[in-house]
């Protein structure tokens, strides 16, 4: 999906073989009619933070120690995990502790098809140990997985869970490469069209995002991001200000006022 601020594309159903997939417990095949599960109750409905991050558990340990206190601090305010379903890096760090500590209900995996042999970590032994049947992620260790045909599906099946959540619900940026860069600017993106009206955090483990909060300044200055679209992004040091950060978010000034959908 183009981070140019087209809307999420429309769900789709998925083609894939699924006679073996149907019978394990803790998967589910996206379908057209697909809608993220809501309480009648708007009080009991869980916060959500879908979590973007690396399949690498990068060179600095520190990274994996970010991964694991976010998941500490999400379990110990029932907050729930939407991420793209990995086993290995961060990705895998921070859903098995949240399954260790929420329960698999707290969690819920949205992976492509194709991705699933590589983002279980072929070169992982614990990661292969963790595979159900070979098939995917186990349930009772990573938590629900979903299987959908395309990565414009998997984006806006994590956006809708967000969307369905509860207050403080958002979205947070743990260390990672292209693929959570490209995720990142997306819901950037997004916010500022209006698409949707939740937190963007970055969780800034030893300067990583540094970089990109110089760019955003620097854009900033350059009149290519609006002065009041500066605060979109917010950046913690560690789990716990993420989760506060989600919790006091307001839409920026400068958010465009467009309507979406209701054409």
């Amino acid at each position: 999906m183009a981070s140019g601020g087209a809307s999420p594309a429309p769900s789709i159903t998925s083609d894939l073989s699924a006679g073996a997939l149907k019978s394990v417990r803790g998967i589910a095949l996206l379908n057209a009619a697909y809608k993220p599960p809501t309480d009648t109750d708007p009080a009991s409905t869980p916060t959500k933070i879908c979590v973007f991050c690396g399949a690498s558990p990068g060179k600095s340990p520190a990274h994996l120690e970010a991964a694991r206190f976010l998941a500490q601090v999400m379990a110990k305010d029932n907050i729930h995990l939407v991420y793209g379903g990995g086993t290995v890096g961060l990705m895998g760090e921070v859903a098995r502790t949240l399954v260790s500590l929420s329960g698999p209900e707290a969690v819920h995996g949205v992976i492509p098809a194709p991705l699933v042999k590589y983002e279980r970590g072929p070169e992982s032994e614990k990661a292969s140990d963790h595979a159900l049947e070979g098939i995917l992620p186990d349930y009772e260790i990573y938590g629900k997985t979903t299987v959908v045909r395309d990565m414009h599906t998997r984006k806006q099946m994590m956006a809708q869970e967000v969307l369905a959540g509860g207050p403080g619900s958002g979205f947070v940026a743990l260390s990672g490469g292209y693929g959570t860069m490209e995720e990142l600017m997306e819901v950037v993106t997004w916010n500022q069209l209006g698409i949707h009206d939740r937190g963007v955090v970055v969780l800034n483990v030893e300067g990583y995002w540094d970089g990109l909060i110089q760019w955003i300044n620097h854009s900033v200055e350059a009149g290519f991001v609006g002065e009041t679209n500066r605060s979109i992004v917010g950046e913690a040091k560690n789990g716990k200000e993420a989760v506060q950060l989600l919790r006091d978010y307001k839409g920026s000034e400068g958010r465009f006022k467009l309507e979406w959908g209701n054409q």
